[in-house]
């Protein structure tokens, strides 16, 4: 990834207040995260990396209360701080609902952050078994989003 870009995202962050922000472009991946008054930045180049950027990701999900079992599925986590919408107006039709079938790559809903629409995707394929969050409701980085089973 380029070093401009790089500080370009640095600057987003400081300017935004936003606390964490995550990007992936292929097999890079930058993270971004203000947890004192300077941003870190965690620069991951290589998939055998990936192990780092998980360890420091799983500090930040404590404070969140854990489910008492682990639901079955695959989870899809919010990849940003924004407000979540099921459709892309409020007139129009959910993306998806419970009992969709979801292929990887279809939008799942939209979370709107700093006045930028979002859409987000879905690495996997299966149905929709559950939806944890509430159209129009805040969201955290990290915070569980969609079961698909």
């Amino acid at each position: 990834m380029d070093l401009r870009k790089l500080k370009k995202l640095i600057d987003l962050v400081e300017e935004s207040g936003i606390s964490e922000l995550e990007l992936t472009e292929g097999e890079e991946k930058v993270r971004i995260s203000r947890a004192s008054a300077v941003p870190a930045v965690q620069y991951v180049a290589a998939p055998a990396a990936a192990a780092p950027v998980a360890a420091a990701s799983a500090p930040a999900a404590a404070p969140v209360a854990a489910p008492a079992a682990e639901p079955e599925g695959k989870v899809v986590k919010s990849p940003m701080v924004g407000t979540f919408y099921r459709a892309a107006s409020p007139d129009a039709k959910a993306f998806v609902d419970v009992g969709s079938n979801v292929n990887a790559g279809e939008t799942l809903c939209i979370i709107e952050a700093m006045k930028l629409l979002n859409e987000i995707e879905s690495e996997y394929v299966g149905v929709i078994k559950k939806i944890f969050v509430e159209n129009g409701q805040p969201v955290e980085y990290g915070e569980p989003l969609f079961l698909i089973g």
